[in-house]
């Protein structure tokens, strides 16, 4: 049976038992108060506005720095200080008494704003003096010796290797990076099938279908010379060439070839060879000679292999176990390259009569041979950009 609600005003006291079915809506509720005064409020009381900015002003002289007094700017002058709570009391007041209490805080909040502002400024400029004092740079000091890069050594020894042949009347040739397959490939009689076409060694732009590689050696330059050029020819080509092969100790997707073409009437391998000696002798040392081992290269008819004389022990620790040579373990020679007479056929797609001209080339890695020259072991070493490794050759930048 439902509990009766009484008819006259109730409160909770009325009815303690039965809170729940009490009708809230019948409470009694005051009129507006026209008269309150707000010294009786508690956080709007004098005393009360006073004592709190007394609490912000010592708090903002004892900040030692700028992060303290931010901290101390949140607690006494931020949206859950005192003081902002304080103010929120303002609304609830009648009209009459909002204009005393509004004044009364807003002029404690000047206070502490401007106390804040002074503060500010002081530790602002304690800081600006401590910066000035700290980072102060003495002008009369001895300056230090700043570490200088050098040219890089494979830089260097293309130069060397230019000059060498520029003295005995060669020309420089160069040619794009990027190249046809006619010019890489076709032209220097390597047919379609040969594996340095396939992707394993070959980097294609696109796809095989393009008919555009990076160049795998510097050989298409000689190619473009003699397209353009008539004999005689001497050239000497330097230059940068890609092929698919792993980053480690010895072999690297990008390094450096330099290849010299000689096309004139009468050229034979006794030229080759006496020009092979040269170069060996102006790189590695006076009287080292090379010899050829014969090999095979489409490009070349006759080919050979170029062994350069161990410019360490010169020959001396073969057959001697008592005087080993670890730069070329005892055998005396040291692969260098390749090289041979140029085949009829590339003279032919070149447009150059065989029956009037022969020729020779010869090629070999620019890293190879600074790594013979300078006992480097690893080639990693030239590519990782360690100025301490440019610097220990000796050439500033």
């Amino acid at each position: 049976m439902p509990v009766p609600v009484p008819s006259g005003p109730q409160t909770l006291e009325s009815n303690p038992l039965n809170l729940k079915k009490l009708n809230f809506r019948s409470l009694v509720v005051s009129a507006p108060n026209k008269s309150f005064d707000p010294v009786e409020v508690s956080t709007l009381a004098p005393e009360y506005l006073d004592e709190q900015v007394a609490i912000a002003l010592s708090a903002i002289a004892n900040a030692a720095n700028l992060d303290e007094l931010k901290a101390v700017r949140l607690a006494h002058a931020g949206d859950r200080s005192p003081l902002a709570l304080a103010n929120r009391e303002i609304g609830a007041l009648p009209p009459a008494a909002k204009a005393e209490a509004g004044k009364r805080m807003g002029q404690a909040r000047t206070e502490v704003n401007q106390a804040l502002e002074v503060r500010s400024a002081e530790l602002e400029a304690e800081r600006d003096a401590l910066i000035l004092l700290t980072e102060r740079v003495d002008v009369t000091a001895a300056a230090q010796s700043s570490v200088r890069g050098a040219r890089h050594p494979l830089t260097t020894i293309q130069e060397q290797i230019a000059d060498i042949f520029i003295a005995l009347g060669y020309e420089m040739a160069e040619g794009p990076e990027i190249e046809a397959e006619w010019f890489n490939f076709d032209a220097l009689n390597i047919p379609a099938d040969h594996p340095a076409r396939t992707m394993q060694d070959t980097f294609f732009i696109e796809n095989e279908e393009s008919g555009l590689v990076l160049r795998t050696h510097t050989s298409p330059v000689q190619i473009r010379t003699m397209l353009n050029k008539q004999p005689p020819i001497y050239v000497v080509c330097p230059g940068r060439v890609f092929r698919t092969d792993e980053l480690d100790a010895t072999h690297s997707p990008v390094f450096h070839q330099v290849e010299a073409l000689v096309v004139d009437k009468g050229i034979t391998m006794a030229d080759l060879k006496g020009t092979l000696n040269h170069f060996a002798s102006a790189m590695f040392g006076q009287g080292l000679v090379t010899r050829l081992r014969p090999s095979f290269f489409p490009f070349t008819e006759p080919s050979a292999e170029v062994d350069l004389q161990c410019f360490a022990c010169r020959g001396a620790s073969v057959d001697n176990p008592s005087a080993p040579c670890r730069t070329c373990r005892s055998e005396g020679w040291i692969e260098w390259g390749g090289c041979g007479m140029v085949n009829p056929k590339v003279l032919i797609a070149c447009g150059i009569d065989p029956n009037e001209f022969t020729g020779f080339a010869f090629g070999m890695g620019l890293e190879r041979t600074l790594m013979f020259r300078h006992g480097i072991t690893d080639l990693r070493d030239m590519y990782e950009g360690d100025v301490r490794f440019t610097r220990a050759f000796g050439l500033g930048g």
